[in-house]
């Protein structure tokens, strides 16, 4: 069997192998540009037709009249996230460095003391828990989640923000303990709470942002705000942890208009570190499998240099105009009466409101949804469409239609007013 190295022997044997081969390379190849530098070049300079994989695939697009939900493909990332994504992918880098240089880069531009690129806002649930669980202990790293012993393991979160991410908390080999009112929340601190979580956007819960936070501090507990959908306001990239919370999750592929796979963990310092090391691409770790290529990791700093530089007003008056031109179309069909709606705080913009009388017009919610989808192209509408689950703050009810304007593109919003319109016309009585 060949002798293991151990690292610094490894790193002795690399270096001298690269310098050698360095040497090689000038000797080869005077010009001193590497080969496949110039071949990247040439293919960059022509570049070939793309092959349509849905196609062949037989997987039918569709236009979104939903929203950014993950089973939907979330966003589409603007052009120029998706040119950086390309250049991106043709040379090799450092993981390790890449994600070091991208956290300190968003970190200035968001206003905190660290970020890091996630697998997801899923995965940075995951990550900064597991944080706060095993900071200052390298041996815990390995042993979570499945051995806890002498780990404090107990996250403290309000009944009332449960919910349907959980699994992204108790990855991580905790267990939560439930509060209602605020005394029993500063009752609830043991010598094993470990972390205090809060859902962003819950519709309901007694005890607020600012509590929670202070709260916690009063305990030395650090405080985690789950805000996965809440942009815009773009605001909420600092606000949140200006507030005072040590670990904020966002998702890359939503408001952000990232690459859907990617996530911000934005916090504390100290926290942000302790969730690198048990993060990919380091091995026997809880994050392993949570892996960011390099396109991704770049592409979601693009993502945040775009958004930085949008006029949100702007913004809003377009996904406004949107859905005003779908309302005019309807205006003609009887009991039909719509209404503009921006949910409180995910997905806080502009929503279309249909709703009618089904006497009139004997299709549901669910059934109009369902015709659209068969159409040509396809349409998908927000899911509260007829009462279905969606995001906390949209209302519904088999009389309802949701349109979600805002991940259309060009003239998308005139083919879904048409749509719409043929589908309840036809079932007019």
């Amino acid at each position: 069997m060949a002798r293991s190295l151990n690292r610094r022997q490894l790193l002795r044997s690399s270096g001298a192998a690269l310098m050698a081969g360095a040497a090689a390379s000038k000797a080869a190849n005077p010009s001193g540009h590497p080969p496949t530098a110039r071949i990247l070049r040439g293919a960059r300079s022509a570049p070939g037709p793309g092959v349509d994989y849905y196609q062949k695939l037989g997987v039918t697009p569709f236009i979104n009249a939903a929203g950014t939900y993950t089973v939907l493909s979330a966003s589409i990332m603007p052009d120029e996230v998706q040119a950086a994504m390309a250049l991106a992918a043709q040379q090799p880098v450092n993981l390790n460095e890449l994600l070091d240089a991208a956290g300190e880069y968003l970190a200035k531009r968001l206003r905190c003391e660290a970020a890091l690129v996630t697998a997801g806002a899923a995965a940075a649930l995951t990550l900064g828990t597991a944080a706060c669980v095993t900071l200052g202990n390298q041996q815990a790293i390995v042993n979570i989640p499945t051995d806890m012993t002498g780990l404090k393991n107990e996250v403290i979160v309000q009944r009332a923000h449960r919910y349907e991410y959980d699994h992204g908390v108790r990855n991580a080999g905790v267990r939560f303990v439930e509060v209602e009112t605020l005394e029993e929340y500063e009752q609830a601190f043991t010598e094993r709470t470990v972390m205090a979580h809060y859902f962003n956007a819950a519709e309901s819960g007694q005890i607020s942002r600012e509590d929670w936070v202070r709260v916690a501090h009063q305990h030395g507990v650090p405080c985690f705000n789950d805000a996965a959908a809440d942009i815009p306001p773009i605001s909420n990239l600092w606000h949140y942890t200006q507030m005072g919370f040590d670990l904020v999750a966002f998702s890359g592929g939503k408001g952000i208009r990232g690459p859907q796979c990617t996530g911000l963990l934005l916090g504390r310092k100290d926290l942000i570190a302790a969730a690198k090391l048990n993060n990919s691409p380091n091995s026997n770790t809880i994050g392993r499998g949570m892996k960011v290529g390099k396109e991704e990791i770049v592409g979601l700093v693009a993502a945040v240099d775009w958004l930085l530089s949008q006029d949100e007003a702007a913004m809003e008056r377009e996904f406004r105009s949107r859905a005003e031109r779908i309302a005019a179309r309807l205006k003609d069909l009887p009991t039909v009466e719509t209404k503009i709606f921006v949910p409180p705080v995910a997905n806080h913009v502009p929503h279309l409101l249909i709703t009618y009388d089904l006497s009139r017009i004997k299709l549901t919610g669910r059934e109009v949804m369902e015709r659209m989808r068969q159409g040509k192209p396809r349409i998908e509408l927000n899911p509260a469409t007829g009462g279905g689950p969606a995001s906390a703050g949209l209302p519904g009810g088999s009389n309802t239609i949701v349109v979600g304007v805002w991940m259309m593109r060009p003239g998308e919003d005139q083919i879904v007013a048409d749509r719409l319109y043929e589908v309840l016309r036809s079932a007019v009585i």
